[in-house]
């Protein structure tokens, strides 16, 4: 083979190579990037697609208990409020016969919204504490049990020393010149 046909082969050999890797990086490889991010993308938007019709298919059940919240919560006005809580420890107490040796409330601020954090202090027998935590619980009024805590209060065991923390729920707080 002559050496000018041997250079001409060698020439569109190393001009294919040279064209082939241009091709690889400069058009294949930012395609196939693209298509990867492109198929993530899809991905991440099919997930939230598939989230957002899990929510719209319980927006009544969700709306159902935002109400419940909105209504079950305390008044607007802070002495109703710590006077509605205040009154509800009562309720419970004389339902399940049980002691009271404190009860501190204490005002949270927050955004907007407020929670009315209350300390109290029992004591009695293992029935009347169940009793008095049962109270709390089915009452309709927004509050939620934030701590337990149960001991002896005696040597035998038979009386409990309860202490519970909870917190009640006021939404639409009034502005900061009506706060106490």
């Amino acid at each position: 083979m002559p050496t000018k046909n041997r250079q001409k082969i060698l020439l569109i050999g190393a001009c294919v190579v040279i064209g082939l890797w241009v091709g690889d990086s400069f058009i294949i490889e930012p395609l196939i990037n693209s298509w990867k991010a492109r198929a993530a993308y899809i991905e991440k938007m099919r997930g939230q697609v598939a989230t957002g019709t899990y929510v719209l298919s319980r927006g009544s059940s969700i709306q159902g208990q935002w109400d419940i919240m909105r209504t079950n919560a305390l008044p607007s006005n802070v002495s109703l409020a710590q006077a509605q809580l205040l009154r509800s420890f009562d309720r419970w107490e004389r339902s399940s016969g049980i002691t009271r040796v404190s009860i501190k409330p204490n005002w949270k601020q927050e955004d907007n919204y407020m929670t009315l954090e209350c300390r109290a202090d029992y004591t009695g027998d293992m029935s009347r504490v169940r009793s008095f935590l049962y109270e709390i619980e089915k009452d309709p009024l927004g509050v939620k049990i934030e701590d337990v805590e149960i001991s002896t209060h005696d040597d035998s065991g038979r009386t409990l020393a309860l202490g519970v923390q909870l917190s009640g729920l006021m939404l639409n707080p009034p502005s900061q010149s009506e706060q106490p």
